[in-house]
């Protein structure tokens, strides 16, 4: 039969300050604990990768840090030294112990000697030393006591102060409490074990008195666990372990009743793991009684609660707007707020879930006064999601996500819950795109570092788009031809051409393949961001480089004069420029013809200024087509002698 103590696992303290740095990275503030907050190994590792560090000095803090004093308190000089540095600090001390740190600095004050039961080389014992600023002594010991006040003596010009170690062995403590009476003949005593190691130390001693075998389990650093290790193995055999795989290979032979403790400091989780594993080793050798409860029944007889940051199975019991409720299997009544379950402030709790659904959670909050607990869909998602992001960072995997926000340097992208920066350099191919453009848009990346104890990840779109323009390059290079058209954007302009983005693939328009006319500049016909149809006119495989040709032939203003003009043809010309010996005129535009100076008029003119001027528009009648030479002849006199034939004819009718 297996049994597990009632009091086994997290104090009041120690979750108290566990609960307290959960909340600050649930803030994403970045945060640092001054020691371990716990003496659990476990724990502490879940803690660090979510991006959660452990200094020894306030000076080990890193800028922008918050700092939490752990539930063992510290020296008033640790205090001294985060308020001369500027440090932020959040102060995680447990009352109890803090409690002590005021009762020694009040002794203190009083002019009374301290004494203090407990192990000089616990943080918590170092932390109420330096609250004591006169006489103090620390005894592990009853016997210990004894000496230093015989050595000390002055009893009549003195008081002695005895204080505890909250987590202190409960049965030296009465030793020690008789001791300085014995000495002592005013002694002032403070019993500071905390009621819940008292309890835990009486409820252990009287599992290990029904047991065969009493596995103890937490950190082998924690002193509260090693004292409960000492008590239970007066009475049985103990053993010691921080998690379930050290169980392996146990001998249990003749073995028939179980006891399970934990120290403070042990997470419920793997108490849990523990009692399981010892079910299943008991299976095996099929020394289970039949009148041992099965393990269901002993679980929900011996955890009523849980604690945050463990990983739960959840069954949806309510759907309300803004929350859902959840069944965890503890008397909680569990809760999602909509903000948990996603980061789509748009959606609908009714659209996610729906009632009976099961949802892997993890907890962020456990109120044990109001009976309630906090639970996060998103956080979890997030976790796993992070992992996702190491091991794309580890195979070089390419990931999708959206982009959420626009901040100084960069991008932020959403994949798989987890938030990734993407430096401006490395958001776009160029750097003078818009990071605006990128705003709700999906986009894919690549990994390029990732820090696991902050829990944050460096991508890159552009190493993703050089691959895929790769692809593409390799693509068009393997089927190019000249004469072979392409639909391109225009990318960019120069004084000489326009470069085209073939896909893949830049080509080149030279100035004089935009327009039949002589432009000054391409932006007089294309700007950036044109769509454009050109075809190959030259390919240098060796050098990579394409050129392209826009205008077509069927835009050649030769061919439409070919088409739609022949000789005795009257049309309308604008005059474009003036010389000695006449005036050229432009018919359509890329195609000019000459009106000779003797053509301008039916008298003799000395120039053709005298008449004509620039911009002036005029008809003019086709006299001569040469398409070869590329030369149209004009004439408006050709039409002033029809008009004044035709006027003769009238006067002589």
């Amino acid at each position: 039969m297996i049994k597990v103590a009632k009091s086994a696992g997290f104090c009041f303290g120690v979750d108290r300050a566990v609960n307290l740095v959960l909340k600050d990275v649930e803030a994403g503030r970045p945060v640092a604990t001054l020691g371990p907050i716990i003496h659990n190994p476990q724990l502490v590792g879940d803690l660090e990768q979510q991006g959660v560090l452990t200094v020894d000095r306030p000076e080990d803090c890193p800028p922008g840090y918050t700092l939490v004093i752990r539930s063992h308190g510290v020296p008033g000089a640790v205090y001294d030294a985060l308020i001369s540095r500027g440090i932020p600090y959040e102060d995680a001390t447990c009352p109890f112990v803090a409690k002590i740190h005021n009762i020694v600095a009040q002794e203190a004050q009083k002019g009374h000697r301290v004494l203090i039961a407990g192990d000089k080389n616990h943080p918590e014992v170092q932390g109420i030393a330096g609250h004591c600023p006169g006489w103090h002594r620390i005894v592990k010991d009853a016997s210990e006591l004894e000496k230093c006040l015989i050595q000390e003596g002055s009893f009549d010009q003195f008081v002695y102060a005895l204080v505890a170690q909250t987590t202190f062995h409960t049965k030296e403590w009465k030793k020690c409490v008789n001791s300085i009476k014995k000495v002592c003949t005013n002694p002032v005593i403070f019993d500071t074990i905390c009621n819940a190691t008292a309890l835990r130390q009486k409820e252990a001693e009287q599992l290990a008195k029904e047991s065969d075998l009493m596995v103890v389990v937490g950190g082998r650093h924690s002193s509260n666990t090693a004292k409960l290790r000492d008590i239970c193995s007066s009475y049985c055999r103990t053993i010691l372990i921080e998690t379930s795989a050290e169980l392996a290979g146990l001998d249990l032979n003749g073995v028939h009743r179980i006891g399970v403790t934990a120290g403070a400091s042990t997470p419920a989780g793997i108490i849990k793991e523990v009692r399981k594993t010892m079910s299943e080793i008991l299976n095996e050798n099929n020394q289970i009684q039949e009148e041992e409860l099965s393990f269901e029944e002993m679980l929900n007889q011996s955890f009523k609660s849980t604690y945050t940051g463990e990983k739960v199975t959840a069954v949806v019991t309510g759907i309300a707007p803004n929350e859902i409720s959840v069944d965890i299997g503890t008397k909680h009544a569990g809760y999602v707020p909509l903000s948990e379950l996603t980061d789509d402030p748009s959606a609908k709790t009714e659209d996610l879930v729906k009632v009976g659904d099961k949802l892997d959670l993890i907890v962020l909050r456990v109120n044990d006064v109001e009976g309630t607990l906090m639970l996060s869909k998103k956080r979890l998602d997030a976790i796993a999601g992070f992992e996702a992001v190491c091991d794309a960072a580890e195979s070089g995997a390419t990931l999708s996500g959206v982009v959420t926000e626009v901040v100084k340097g960069g991008v932020l992208a959403l994949t798989n819950g987890v938030k990734v920066f993407i430096p401006a350099s490395q958001a776009t191919m160029s750097r003078a795109d818009n990071l605006e453009d990128l705003l709700k848009k999906e986009v894919e990346f690549k990994i390029l570092e990732v820090n696991r104890q902050r829990r944050r990840a460096v991508a890159s779109i552009k190493a993703v788009l050089k691959e895929q323009r790769k692809v593409l390059e390799d693509q068009f290079w393997s089927e190019v031809e000249i004469g072979k058209k392409y639909n391109g954007v225009v990318k960019s302009l120069t004084d000489y051409g326009a470069f085209i983005d073939l896909g893949g693939v830049d080509g080149m328009v030279h100035i004089s393949e935009l327009s039949w006319s002589k432009i000054k500049h391409p932006s007089q016909v294309v700007k950036v961001g044109d769509m454009l149809e050109v075809y190959v006119k030259d390919i240098d495989t060796e050098k990579k480089k394409i050129s392209l040709g826009y205008k077509k032939n069927e835009d050649n203003p030769w061919e439409i004069m070919k088409r739609d003009y022949n000789v005795g043809d009257v049309v309308k010309v604008k005059i474009v420029s003036l010389t000695t010996f006449g005036a050229f005129a432009q018919i359509i535009p890329g195609v000019d013809g000459l009106i000779h100076i003797s053509q301008i008029a039916r008298e003799r003119i000395a120039k053709p200024s005298d008449v004509l001027s620039v911009g002036q528009e005029v008809d003019v009648k086709i006299t001569e087509l040469d398409f070869d030479r590329k030369r149209i002849s004009l004439s408006i006199r050709a039409l002033l002698d029809e008009e004044s034939a035709e006027t003769e004819e009238v006067v002589e009718d």
